[in-house]
């Protein structure tokens, strides 16, 4: 897919790469201060279902250019971001489950909603570590050894 002659990978990417982050940043203080959670709660279940979406189309865009260059697919660097990024997309959706999970039990007091909460917390950590890891092996992929 292309917009106007670019692409749809590069621009679902910065989507992503600014989202995917905001979303995980909000889980973690919902899930680490709770004298937010009141005030977080709406806009973390927003920014985490927005994330998962922006990454999962993100996903999707390189696919789809990579199946319309199937030369991309020799370059090891490529490979190499492909991998994490295959990674990402098993924690995201988990990440934004567990997000609706932590927002639906945010008036029930017990042992589950902290569960709950310490795997948002997990889940948001993992979803920055691996947006951090795709996103320089992108870099890497695209502009060489920077």
């Amino acid at each position: 897919m292309e917009i106007n002659g670019l692409p749809l990978h590069p621009l679902m990417v910065h989507a992503a790469v600014v989202l995917g982050p905001i979303g995980a940043l909000a889980a973690l203080a919902y899930a680490a201060v709770p004298r937010w959670r009141d005030r977080l709660r709406l806009p973390m279940v927003a920014l985490a279902v927005v994330a998962t979406l922006s990454i999962l189309a993100a996903y999707l865009s390189g696919d789809d250019l990579l199946e319309s260059n199937p030369q991309l697919g020799t370059n090891p660097r490529v490979a190499v971001h492909q991998e994490r990024a295959q990674l990402l997309l098993w924690i995201t959706p988990g990440f934004g489950a567990v997000a609706l999970l932590a927002g639906w039990l945010q008036a029930r007091p017990g042992l589950l909603r902290t569960v709950v909460q310490a795997l948002l917390g997990l889940a948001a950590l993992a979803v920055l570590v691996q947006v951090v890891r795709v996103g320089d092996a992108g870099t890497r992929a695209v502009w060489g050894g920077i």
